[in-house]
């Protein structure tokens, strides 16, 4: 039995959403069958002005809607801190924590020859142009501990040494309320590594 065409071209757009596969595409596809018209429209006229109400900020990379960013504020500025991030999407859980309280940088990805991803790709020259107008104090690297996460920020390490500022990087190590017989090896070794004083 064959699914009417438009119903398949539904599944094989819902599937272009990460982690969804067919079986929770078709799942999606036929609930959505069963909103009411305005529920359609309303998620429709969503996405459709997704670029429109959401904007990159020009200064630091997050997203802002149509008014200033909520994070290039003056109160932030003061903090003469900026945490670098990856990606837009790792913003808001720092933001959760509530610990921070200083300006963002986003770089837009990570340096990965293999995926022809060098440093000109990245904002590092609009970061160091923040470093000097805002009159940065600490650089704090936010990225993954991964190869591609390491490297870059080693890159970022000798890029802003000569500027003389603090770069410092997110601690690695055990997770809250974890077992130390539950934890890898990677894990518990970049734990040791970064250990501080009790």
């Amino acid at each position: 039995m064959q699914y009417p065409l438009h119903l398949l071209k539904m599944i094989n757009v819902l599937k272009r959403l990460p982690g969804v596969g067919s079986k929770s595409a078709e799942r999606y596809a036929f609930h959505m069958l069963e909103w009411p018209q305005e529920y359609l429209d309303e998620m429709t006229s969503t996405i459709r002005d997704i670029h429109q109400k959401l904007q990159q900020c020009d200064e630091c990379g997050c997203l802002k809607d149509e008014q200033r960013c909520q994070f290039c504020t003056e109160e932030r500025q003061q903090s003469q801190v900026i945490c670098v991030i990856s990606s837009i999407k790792e913003l808001f859980p720092i933001e959760t924590t509530g610990e921070y309280k200083g300006l963002y940088h986003v770089l837009g990805g990570l340096l990965s020859p293999l995926n022809g991803i060098g440093p000109d790709k990245l904002s590092i020259d609009s970061l160091k142009l923040r470093i000097e107008k805002w009159q940065i104090k600490e650089i704090v690297i936010a990225l993954d501990s991964t190869l591609e996460g390491d490297a870059t920020s080693l890159y970022l390490k000798k890029e802003l040494g000569p500027l003389g500022i603090t770069t410092s990087r997110l601690a690695f190590g055990l997770p809250m309320g974890s077992p130390i017989d539950y934890v890898d090896g990677g894990t518990l070794a970049r734990a040791f590594a970064a250990r501080c004083k009790f």
